[in-house]
């Protein structure tokens, strides 16, 4: 099995109002445009020690799986695993490595893995913290996700960060990353929205990493600039 690459590029929206502006050029630019999906969402991030084995967590992984998440845990750099919930029901474990200078949890491209457990959040939880993971931070959102030509549009409501959209879009080719980037800017641009610097990106997960208690689950935010 191949791997996947995704690019994805955030945007600070900051207010209700922002999130609706965008919808409505979404919407204006694509009569086309469809709802993909609308979910509440628990993500619990991972620390992930250096010498960690990840490896027993492969009897959480369905057999046309096993291929793909071998080579991530064995080739990726930078590993950033977290778990998800949603809607209450589905749990999916997530791991996500950095290609070149990015970072694995907020960069711009990464290689991905992702597959549904048939289990709850809490067991699989703790199934990384048995191989020797520590918990990062635990993050809640709203998510309408949306797909206009190809690209995925999510628009959040992130306990701690507020309004947020993510564009993204997947490829197969490493060798499409850097076009891929640069189409994604230019739709953005289009949208009139721009790109959340990755250096304040770093310093907003850093303080919420720090504080994500206070967050969690709740309707506040934080401003950083």
């Amino acid at each position: 099995m191949s791997h996947t690459y995704e690019v994805e590029i955030k945007s600070l929206l900051g207010s209700k109002e922002n999130s609706k502006a965008l919808l409505s050029k979404l919407k204006k630019n694509d009569k086309n445009l469809k709802l993909f999906e609308k979910n509440k969402q628990l993500n619990h991030y991972f620390n992930v020690p250096e010498h960690v084995d990840l490896k027993s967590l492969i009897k959480l992984i369905g057999k046309t799986k096993e291929e793909a998440f071998h080579k991530i845990i064995d080739e990726g750099k930078k590993l950033s695993v977290r778990t998800r919930e949603i809607n209450g029901k589905k749990v999916i474990l997530v791991i996500k490595a950095s290609i070149g200078d990015d970072t694995s949890s907020n960069g711009v491209k990464r290689i991905e893995f992702e597959s549904e457990v048939n289990t709850t959040l809490d067991k699989l939880d703790k199934a990384l913290l048995k191989a020797g993971l520590s918990y990062q931070a635990k993050w809640s959102r709203e998510r309408e996700e949306y797909v206009s030509k190809g690209i995925h549009i999510c628009i959040d409501k992130n306990a701690g960060y507020g309004y947020l959209a993510e564009f993204e879009k997947v490829v197969k080719d490493e060798k499409k990353l850097e076009k891929t980037k640069t189409d994604l800017l230019l739709f953005m641009k289009k949208m009139n929205v721009e790109e959340l610097p990755q250096d304040r990106l770093e310093r907003m997960f850093k303080h919420y990493n720090e504080n994500w208690n206070k967050y969690y689950g709740t309707e506040k935010t934080f401003i950083i600039r």
